[in-house]
């Protein structure tokens, strides 16, 4: 089937469309790295079957580029779209033109009224050896690891806590920090890490670091000016 054959579902596009697809790129870009370079990351916009390409990372495992047109593929569940509603994400295998193995996700994306503008497209090239495709996806054994501390919490006080433990820990181990200077120190660090904009943090810090509330909004307006 052909881009002709669908021309009873092309939209008609409005700059809110098109800003909504552009407002998907980072995210795109944010997938590809996530994943690694094996994995290729394509955004389609129904302004026009015959270049409906308009964003992708790692084209080189398809082939395309830039005003590329929509595949068979998109096309398929643009009509099964308008046919059903349906936008639930298809995981599906299948074969690039030479032959490399994709496993692929495609999901509708949808503009004003919820009317189908494009397609957000994921595929991962299998056909490398699994060994090389895992590699991208763990820390370089031959590069010092350095660890991102991140806190994964089911509530707010849990993620304040966990933050402010882990600043009195630096602080503490850090011999240029005096006594004097340890609170302010602590406070700074949770300020620059945005702590404070979850409406306990001030609370939680002052009682744990046995401060007032007053002395935690005076170093944060002195952080801010």
């Amino acid at each position: 089937m052909n881009a002709a054959a669908y021309k009873s579902f092309s939209v008609e596009f409005t700059d809110s469309d098109r800003e909504y697809l552009a407002s998907n790129f980072r995210l795109a870009d944010t997938m590809a790295d996530f994943i690694g370079p094996h994995c290729e990351v394509v955004i389609h916009s129904f302004e026009s079957f015959e270049k409906s390409v308009v964003k992708i990372v790692n084209g080189h495992h398809t082939g395309r580029e830039v005003g590329s047109p929509i595949t068979d593929m998109g096309l398929r569940m643009l009509s099964a779209f308008e046919r059903t509603g349906e936008v639930t994400p298809k995981c599906y295998f299948t074969n690039s033109k030479d032959g490399s193995l994709l496993k692929s996700t495609t999901c509708v994306l949808a503009g004003e009224g919820g009317k189908p503008i494009g397609l957000f497209c994921i595929n991962m090239n299998l056909s490398h050896p699994f060994p090389e495709i895992m590699k991208t996806l763990m820390p370089d054994s031959a590069l010092p690891h350095v660890g991102v501390h991140e806190n994964f919490s089911a509530s707010a006080t849990d993620v304040i806590e966990q933050a402010l433990e882990h600043a009195i820990q630096e602080v503490e181990s850090d011999a240029s920090v005096n006594l004097k200077s340890r609170n302010k120190t602590i406070t700074k660090l949770l300020f620059e890490n945005g702590i404070f904009e979850l409406k306990e943090a001030t609370g939680l810090v002052s009682d744990r670091l046995g401060i007032t509330r007053h002395a935690i909004y005076k170093y944060i307006r002195e952080f801010k000016a």
